[in-house]
Order: C-alpha cells, then structure tokens, then sequence
C-alpha cells in the first residue's frame, strides 16, 4: 500500500543556499523537525557536485565517529563538505567548529542543521558569529505546491512534507499526530537538555490552539495549566525556538494613542494547528469555530515566509477597537496595513480605517481566500496569491 505521494517540490531556499554556501565557511539550516532540512542539504551537495559527508548528532554511532577528537575526523575530510545533523544535540561542537574554521576559513565547509534555535540550547556559549551564515527553513510555501495542489488543501494540511504529501487525511492526520505526540513526550526534552513535563506541554500546546490569534495572557494561561507565569512563558520559549509557535509582536510606537502591548501567539503550520483541534478534513474546518483565526495565522505565516528578510511584521491595536491584522514595516517605518478576511465579498472593519489614518500607510490591502482585485476605499482588495506574487515583492 501506497502511503505517500512522493512527487518532488522544488524548494525555493536551494538556491539562497547555493549562495550562502560560496559566502560562509558554515551555514545552518533552521527549521523544525521533519521540515525537510537534510533532504534540502543533500540535493544542494549533489547539485553543487561536492563531495560530502553525513553525521547525524542523535547517533550513537555517528557520535563515536568524532569520538574526543573531532578536530582530526575534519582534519581528515577537509575536502569534502561536512553535512552534521541535528547539531543542538552535540552543543560541544559548536566551540570546537570555530577553532576549526579560524584555522581554515574556506567558504563551504560545514552545513550544520539544527532544529533549535541556537540561542535556547543548553551549553551553547561559544558564538560562530562571523564564520557563519543562517538560513531558516520553513514548511512547503503556496508559491512551491501550485499549480499542483490547491491553496485549500495546502491551508488544511500545512507545509510538512510528510504530512503534506499523504495519500489520504486519514493518513495525514495519523502522521501528525504521532509528530505531535513525540514532541510532547520526548522531542522538546531532547532539543533543549531540560526535562520538561509532558502534561505541561500538553495542555499549554491544546491551549494555545484554542487561542490561535488571540492576545497572550500569561497569567491566564498559567492558571488554566496549573503553574507559575514564569514557567509557562519558559515552555513557550521553548516551542517558539524549535519554532512550532510564533509571538506577533504589537506596533506601539504612536505615543498619542493607548495601545495593546501583549502578543498574540499563533500556532506556526496551520496543519498542526487544526490536527490539535482534531479536524479531519477541509469540510469540518469551513465549519469550525476555528476557520476565521486560522485563515489569519495561514495567510500571516504565508506572507511572512515569502517576504524579503528587510520586512517586520506586527499588528496594531488600540484600546479603542482600531485594529490592523498584520503590519508590514521596513526600517521603523509602517509601509502597508493589511486586513485578513475569510470572505471573498469582504467587509472591512472600521477600526481597520482608522488605523490606516493613524499610521499613515500608503499601500493597503483587505486579503481574502479567492477574490478578484479591485480598489476599496483606501486599500485593494486581493486574494492571498495575488499579494504574495505580485504586491508583496514591491513593499
């Protein structure tokens, strides 16, 4: 039996990567369990035609290869691109790749792959700044699955290829709850070297599902869970940098107006978020309480994977009800405000106006699902493939 499609998708990062490769003697890809990152590192060394190596952190047997001397193992395969997997779980290496690299900075010698954020790995004090180059790898984008699949099918099922690519949502929703399951139990301990409680994470992970979009309480969340503030903001940390989880961060700068200051938090890949909310399939999602915020973290998380890196995100809040979904600024300056609607006959908030007299934006938008274009008041309607092909490149 057939489990998965297993057609290729072409993903746009190879190229950066290519690039980054010719500029750096290290460079790590970032990005989740299951993303795809050691597919994406073996098909650049092949379409780059290098010779390379491949060590896997989380085994044993791979480990025992560096044994107390990783010096002489690179020393050995200096000519050949070193590919080390799962990095944050040998935290060591780190301090001893840049005596390694100080002592021969050649472009292109290590791909390091992490699925942690280095900044939240337990023992990583030594900094690669300089000697190294990041590129953070996500889940499928919309640009790399249409025309083959459709934009729906991408929003129910998220950007894991494994769960992307399954021959049936039975078979979806089995593999991502088994990815959820082991994060929960196993994955976050591992990442991280804390031992963290599977109950806690549990609970905080189907909480913030059912708070998808919402503003972030801390004190509320702690209650609900059963544990301090402190502790709960740790096990968010924790899920942002093995980036499962984003915090969207409120614009507050105009000092005239009373402004919200907390965060919402969304779930990072909408299939996980609606395998946590147990919906199988895009017909119960159309339906569920869920579909609004779930659409705005989707089309967020899409705009923010497509955006060149000079582009900042928030959204803006005030006390009063003016509101803007998402933010777009470049340098410290509002360039675009953009309304996220789950119509494709939308009908913009007022606060949505307003906010656009507050910051001054000169390019506007009222996002939708599959409308055609066309001006509204102040801002253009547009659905989100639109935007991303052909406004977003200009902002």
């Amino acid at each position: 039996m057939i489990y998965f499609c297993w057609m290729e998708i072409i993903r746009h990062e190879i190229s950066l990567l290519h690039a980054k490769l010719n500029m750096a003697p290290a460079v790590a890809i970032l990005g989740p369990r299951q993303v795809g990152k050691t597919t994406l590192a073996i098909q650049a060394a092949k379409s780059l035609h290098a010779a390379y190596i491949y060590l896997d952190m989380e085994s044993g047997q791979d480990v025992a290869k560096l044994g107390d001397d990783p010096e002489s193992f690179f020393e050995f395969y200096k000519d050949k691109l070193i590919i080390i997997d799962e990095i944050q779980a040998f935290p060591i290496l780190f301090s001893r790749l840049r005596s390694i690299i100080d002592r021969d900075r050649r472009n292109g010698r290590f791909l390091l792959l992490g699925s942690a954020s280095p900044n939240l790995v337990h023992g990583v004090s030594e900094s690669l700044a300089g000697r190294i180059s990041y590129l953070d790898l996500h889940p499928f984008k919309l640009s790399e699955i249409i025309p083959h699949f459709s934009m729906q099918f991408h929003w129910f099922r998220g950007g894991f290829p494994m769960a992307f690519l399954a021959k049936t949502d039975a078979i979806y929703s089995d593999w991502m709850q088994s990815y959820i399951r082991t994060y929960i139990q196993t994955d976050l301990s591992t990442l991280f070297g804390y031992n963290l409680n599977p109950s806690i994470t549990a609970k905080l992970w189907n909480m913030l599902a059912h708070l998808h979009g919402a503003m972030a309480n801390m004190q509320d969340l702690s209650r609900s869970v059963g544990v301090t503030a402190p502790v709960i903001n740790r096990y968010i940390d924790f899920l942002e940098g093995a980036f499962l989880v984003y915090k969207l961060q409120p614009w507050f700068t105009n000092a005239g107006k009373r402004l919200v200051k907390a965060p919402k938090i969304y779930i990072k890949d909408s299939g996980i978020l609606h395998s946590l909310l147990s919906i199988g399939n895009i017909d119960i999602l159309n339906v569920h309480p869920i579909v609004g915020a779930s659409w705005e973290g989707y089309v967020i998380e899409q705009i923010m994977y497509h955006a060149e890196p000079t582009l900042q995100f928030f959204f803006y809040r005030t006390h009063t009800g003016t509101e803007i979904d998402l933010l777009i600024v470049k340098g410290a300056k509002p360039v675009a405000a953009i309304e996220i609607k789950y119509s494709n006959i939308p009908t913009p908030a007022k606060g949505f106006f307003i906010g656009i007299d507050d910051l001054q934006t000169k390019q506007n938008f009222i996002i939708t699902p599959a409308s055609d274009t066309y001006p509204h008041k102040n801002a253009m309607v547009c659905n989100l493939s639109t935007f991303i092909k052909d406004y977003l490149p200009n902002l």
